[in-house]
């Protein structure tokens, strides 16, 4: 992994700007929490003023850790100074988005700057192609059969569920597709005195693992439950400091640069989770392959990867990342890394 405290470089001038961008999605993508059809974007583009030598992160700002746009757009301007000065970004930002898109950037600087690969930079030889998950947005158990059939040629599906009607769900999907490997999110929507139940289900149709059953807050239920299938942290984790609690009552954590604030915190987060005997799933939001592209470097050591955001949108950048019957290829330079 690259040095933090040289991550920026002072003696040579940097232009650093911040934009927000909408792109709009193929579908309407629906959660327990609610529907969106765009996916609200932050940019940043880190350039050499000498030698026009340029990076970019992309991130998420998401509501449910309390962000908005104009609240990230605030905090990386306000920031821009410093990391202009030399301050490397996590010494000036907390985990979150607005961290990702400058920690994402200044990775992507300097591997163009270095010519060295952002992989190669955080000690991973070669990139393979990994596969992803297909998320199957929340819906009633006929439609979301009705889409899983659709995209039969894709092997892993991820089931995005939301309480009431879940087993209903489940099933219909599993009879839909009786070939595909399974995971599912309920995104905190679940109870407890339904938890058992949902388990007992997921695990009989053979799921491979459910992400975040509970509200955050409500961790503690799950000690000593009985986890006929293994349950995968989500909303609960954020950053390395937060797998000693979550290992106990976890089997997995998911793992995002925009909780973890970045290339850096993943990575950090990854290894934690890791050592501590805990599966990895690698995920995203909704965004642009730019957003996608630094996650594939976690991919690679991870057991699941759910990285389809850019299958959601109605277009995608120039040099997205290519997938093909859920394969993703590794990102072209001109892209990202």
């Amino acid at each position: 992994m690259r040095d933090l405290k040289t991550s920026a470089n002072a003696m040579r001038p940097l232009s650093i700007d911040v934009s927000h961008e909408t792109w709009p999605l193929a579908e309407a993508f629906t959660i327990s929490r609610g529907s969106k059809t765009a996916a609200d974007v932050v940019v940043v583009s880190i350039c050499d003023v000498d030698t026009g030598t340029a990076g970019r992160g992309e991130a998420v700002p998401y509501a449910r850790y309390g962000e908005t746009i104009d609240a990230v757009l605030a905090d990386i301007t306000r920031v821009i100074p410093a990391i202009a000065a030399g301050s490397a970004p996590h010494e000036v930002l907390h985990p979150g988005a607005a961290l990702n898109a400058l920690d994402c950037a200044m990775w992507d600087f300097e591997a163009k700057q270095s010519l060295v690969s952002a992989a190669t930079r955080a000690g991973v030889v070669s990139l393979m192609p990994v596969l992803t998950a297909y998320t199957l947005s929340l819906g009633t158990p006929e439609a979301m059969a009705a889409k899983a059939r659709a995209v039969a040629h894709l092997p892993l599906l991820k089931l995005k569920l939301g309480g009431a009607g879940d087993e209903g769900r489940m099933r219909a999907v599993r009879a839909a597709r009786p070939d595909a490997r399974l995971i599912a999110d309920a995104n905190e929507a679940w109870t407890v005195d339904v938890l058992q139940s949902l388990m007992q289900c997921a695990a009989e149709l053979g799921f491979e693992t459910i992400e975040q059953p509970l509200p955050a807050d409500q961790d503690a239920a799950l000690a000593g439950q009985p986890r006929p299938v293994p349950l995968t942290a989500d909303e609960s984790v954020h950053t390395a400091a937060d797998i000693p609690r979550l290992a106990e009552i976890y089997d997995g954590v998911n793992i995002k640069l925009d909780k973890a604030g970045g290339l850096t915190g993943a990575l950090e987060l990854q290894n934690a989770a890791i050592a501590a005997g805990l599966k990895v799933m690698v995920g995203s939001m909704v965004a642009t392959s730019l957003a996608v592209a630094p996650a594939l470097i976690l991919a690679q050591n991870a057991d699941w990867v759910d990285l389809d955001g850019p299958l959601l949108l109605a277009r995608d950048r120039p040099f997205a990342l290519h997938v093909r019957d859920g394969v993703i290829s590794p990102a072209d330079p001109r892209l990202w890394g």
